[in-house]
């Protein structure tokens, strides 16, 4: 059965286990808030130099993240038996190309920067060490999925500056919005690795407030999301189309929570998760109209 195995795995293309790595399917977090922040900050279309170059920065920094997380955590990952199966703790791809790997995103990312508005060029530093501190917090606080998410969160704020060399208002609650939203997600995921964290002196809210507390934490960040993103609403001076948007947004956020309180979390398992992505997909989509319709 193991030769099969290996057999299995070697088959498998470099390509597809760098997708595994990097969670390519998870890209929806993050880039459609990406696409909202530019079309708040343009109050319509953006050019398509902009957006060009936002999705392929937003590429290569999301790449970068996850590249050294998995570096970053390998030994943690191949102790932990949910996650020993990942790429590099089985030994299917290399630190070295990993490593590679990682160089040619921060090297997208920095080109990507170039060709946007001025400020761009100074700023990519900020994302570059934000992806090499967040997979360390969990080594020192509970705060560690806040900064995971507020890593998340600089893609709209980021964005904004991308299109119009500046910030305003709405990028920054933009920002606080997206890591309340990936954070209290991540919240949520850390109950799986409550027992692992607690046993490796590991920090995260379940291991300082237990399951039940955890959930609490996860429920008031998604509340607290959905307010942000109404300031939001209210300070662009978005019109009907967003505002149901929001409603429909604020649902499928609620969704999960009344899914585990009705069922438990274990029988809902990982399926929140899916419903992470479709939120992210569901308000770029819902910012995009609002504005373009507006």
């Amino acid at each position: 059965m193991a030769s099969s195995g290996g057999v299995a795995g070697a088959a498998v293309s470099k390509p597809t286990l760098f997708a595994r790595l990097i969670k390519i399917e998870h890209s929806v977090y993050a880039l459609p808030f990406a696409y909202a922040g530019a079309f708040l900050a343009a109050a319509g279309l953006p050019s398509w130099h902009d957006l060009l170059w936002i999705s392929v920065a937003m590429v290569g920094a999301r790449s970068a993240a996850m590249a050294l997380n998995r570096l970053i955590d390998a030994e943690l990952d191949a102790r932990n038996p949910r996650t020993a199966a990942r790429e590099l703790p089985a030994g299917r791809l290399g630190r070295r190309e990993v490593w590679l790997f990682t160089v040619v995103s921060v090297a997208l990312l920095v080109l990507a920067a170039f060709n946007l508005s001025p400020p761009c060029r100074y700023l990519w530093p900020i994302p570059l060490a934000a992806f090499v501190l967040y997979p360390y917090a969990k080594r020192f606080t509970w705060f560690c999925h806040y900064a995971l998410g507020l890593t998340l969160g600089l893609a709209p704020a980021a964005a904004w500056v991308a299109v119009t060399g500046g910030v305003a208002p709405q990028a920054w609650l933009l920002f606080v919005a997206v890591g309340l939203w990936v954070g209290g997600f991540d919240v949520m995921y850390a109950i799986f690795d409550l027992d692992f964290d607690r046993a490796h002196g590991l920090h995260s809210v379940p291991v300082a407030v237990g399951q039940r507390g955890a959930l609490v934490v996860a429920t008031a960040s998604h509340v607290v999301t959905v307010v942000l993103l109404a300031v939001v609403g209210q300070l662009s001076d978005l019109d009907w189309v967003y505002w149901l948007g929001l409603v429909v947004v604020a649902a499928v956020l609620a969704w999960p929570h009344v899914d585990i309180a009705r069922r438990g979390l274990r029988r809902v398992g990982m399926g929140f998760m899916t419903v992470n992505g479709v939120v992210g997909l569901l308000y770029g989509a819902v910012v995009i109209v609002a504005v373009l319709v507006g």
